[in-house]
């Protein structure tokens, strides 16, 4: 007696379709589960046998072996409960073949036979779709978010008893209803508007082209100078998710363990402020069973990293690889896990010690101090910031007389326009923004002529700019020029490109 019913898990990022088999033999009495299988996966075999028990079925003596196949791959999660449960039923002939073919199911036992949710349902639904397989029967908990996919139907179920119910009258089932993402997206909007930032617009210009270009972004300045306020209102005037990077986004946070019934998808940008007390694995990713970090969980938004020189060294130090290759690798014995990590790095740092510098009425560190608390952001680090910009202390007849700037909608009506140009220009090419030009292709991309090459050529030697700081002088200036609505690369807009480079210290 033998059965087979299509699954699917994950394995840190990497999502796979697979089979659950049963077989049962009258042989001496035993529940045996091979196939390449975690903990969690192997206590399955008890969850099982006491949730159906509970359910008020009784299993025979016999023999009964569980494969999941294929056998080469690592098998993590507890989402293999309810497919192993329903295998034994059909190879016991509970339950007809063809109901069990062509649906995937995946969903936790407990041991009253209640069907509890798992993580990375909406990763793994879509990677099944992509299969070709058009059902699936999902937790109950999991099925706003499996809905989103589209081309397969969802079956939401909280208990075994209704499952089995459902795979043996067919005719009885209520699919999920679908949800229109497109509208969702077009609905959603950040609360936080540039409007509430009195003041300071030289930051929110820096933020306007960071937006424009997905830039990052280094705001310096004393406490209580509206850091923090400008840093959580870059997501205001960014563009709105696609529906491809709401699902990609979504996924990440299915797979954290972060979207449930309430918040089934991911609607507007990420924005992840991680303390300065964080550790390495929680701003990466890492841990036994492998999971996205802060940076992962930023993807397609914003990563806000509030008084940096704060972070520890390593954790400062593990930017350099997602800021330059846009993913990140969490190496392991047996495997190497790669997670998107495709985010715009806001940093906010403040200039000493006690935060007052170079006011030396009110900041007393030493010379030494400061040398060493600037320090603390390496300068390869500094290198790959484009924008760094300086957050004065407000002036009281800005507060007084509440002196506000440019809105979130007015910025946000630059950023999109701009992406528009970009858009066009890359069109056919592996870029999107002018941020992602990689050196080669600069001078195909952001020519210089005559007095422009001058100057940079001036300028390159006089600031003893690298490699690294000249191209992305350039990229800025390219930016600028796109919200001036300028073809060419001009002067001033090197000139203000290089204003955002020139600072020595932070």
């Amino acid at each position: 007696m033998f059965s087979s019913i299509i699954s699917g898990g994950i394995d840190g990022n990497r999502c796979y379709t697979n089979r659950v088999e049963v077989d049962l033999a009258r042989a001496l009495p035993s529940f045996d589960m091979v196939g390449s299988l975690s903990h969690e996966v192997k206590e399955a075999k008890e969850r099982v046998r006491v949730a159906l028990k509970n359910s008020g079925i009784d299993l025979p003596p016999m023999h009964i072996t569980v494969n999941i196949s294929p056998a080469n791959i690592h098998k993590t999660g507890t989402g293999y409960d309810l497919p192993i449960a329903l295998g034994i039923l059909a190879a016991f002939g509970h339950i007809a073949p063809e109901r069990i073919k062509d649906i995937c199911i995946i969903g936790e036992l407990g041991l009253d036979g209640s069907i509890n949710s798992v993580n990375g349902i909406l990763p793994i639904i879509r990677n099944v779709q992509k299969q070709g397989i058009k059902m699936c029967m999902v937790p109950a908990a999991n099925a706003a978010e499996a809905s989103f996919v589209e081309g397969i139907d969802v079956i939401g179920v909280s208990s075994f008893s209704e499952a089995l119910h459902i795979l043996t009258n067919m005719s009885d089932v209520a699919f999920t209803s679908k949800s229109s993402l497109p509208s969702l997206l077009m609905e959603a909007s950040p609360s936080e508007d540039f409007s509430d930032v009195i003041g300071q617009d030289s930051c929110k210009r820096g933020a306007l082209i960071s937006a424009c270009g997905f830039h990052h972004l280094l705001i310096t300045g004393p406490p209580g100078s509206g850091k923090t306020m400008i840093a959580k209102r870059l997501i205001s005037i960014l563009p709105s998710l696609t529906t491809e990077e709401s699902l990609e986004v979504s996924s990440i946070y299915s797979i954290a363990g972060k979207l449930n019934e309430h918040t089934p998808i991911i609607l507007n940008r990420p924005f992840q402020s991680p303390h300065h007390a964080s550790t390495l694995k929680s701003l990466t990713g890492g841990g036994i069973s492998v999971r996205p970090g802060a940076i992962s969980l930023s993807h397609k938004g914003v990563l806000f990293m509030d008084e940096l020189p704060e972070f520890s060294k390593e954790c400062i130090e593990a930017l350099r690889e997602p800021i330059e290759n846009k993913v990140i690798n969490i190496n392991r014995v047996n495997a190497v896990y790669t997670y998107p990590a495709d985010f715009l790095l806001v940093a906010a740092s403040n200039p000493c010690p006690c935060g007052f510098y170079p006011d030396r009425s009110r900041c007393n560190c030493s010379d030494n101090e400061i040398r060493r608390y600037q320090a603390k952001i390496s300068g390869p680090i500094r290198d790959r910031i484009d924008l760094i910009v300086t957050a004065n202390k407000v002036d009281t007849d800005s507060l007084i007389g509440n002196t506000k700037g440019m809105d979130s909608k007015s910025m946000r009506e630059i950023v999109v326009r701009s992406h528009e140009i970009q858009r066009e220009r890359y069109e056919g090419t592996c870029y999107t923004y002018n941020s992602q030009v990689s050196p080669k292709d600069i001078p195909f991309f952001f020519p210089l002529y005559g007095e422009t090459k001058d100057f940079m050529t001036q300028a390159f030697n006089s600031m003893e700019l690298s490699a690294r700081s000249y191209h992305k002088a350039l990229k800025v200036a390219r930016t600028i020029a796109d919200i001036d609505d300028s073809e060419d690369i001009k002067v001033p807009h090197l000139a203000e490109a290089l204003c955002y480079r020139g600072m020595d210290s932070v």
